[in-house]
């Protein structure tokens, strides 16, 4: 996977509260690769996703 300088600007999602709890971010910008990782753990390990895989996903939890 890329090092964190590699990629751009990280996104949070957009339900993430104020108070520390459950959130995870995406990187914007990269046309092959959809890159994830845990907001509260920013240096941690980071998956990446096909971006037809990522859609997929996003669809069905939006349900």
């Amino acid at each position: 996977m890329t090092r964190d300088n590699d990629l751009s600007a990280w996104r949070k999602s957009s339900y993430s509260g104020g108070d520390g709890g459950n959130c995870l971010e995406v990187a914007l910008g990269h046309p092959t690769l959809v890159p994830v990782r845990d907001s509260k753990a920013p240096h941690g390990p980071k998956l990446g996703f096909r971006p037809q895989a990522w859609t997929a996903f996003v669809a069905h939890i939006s349900r």
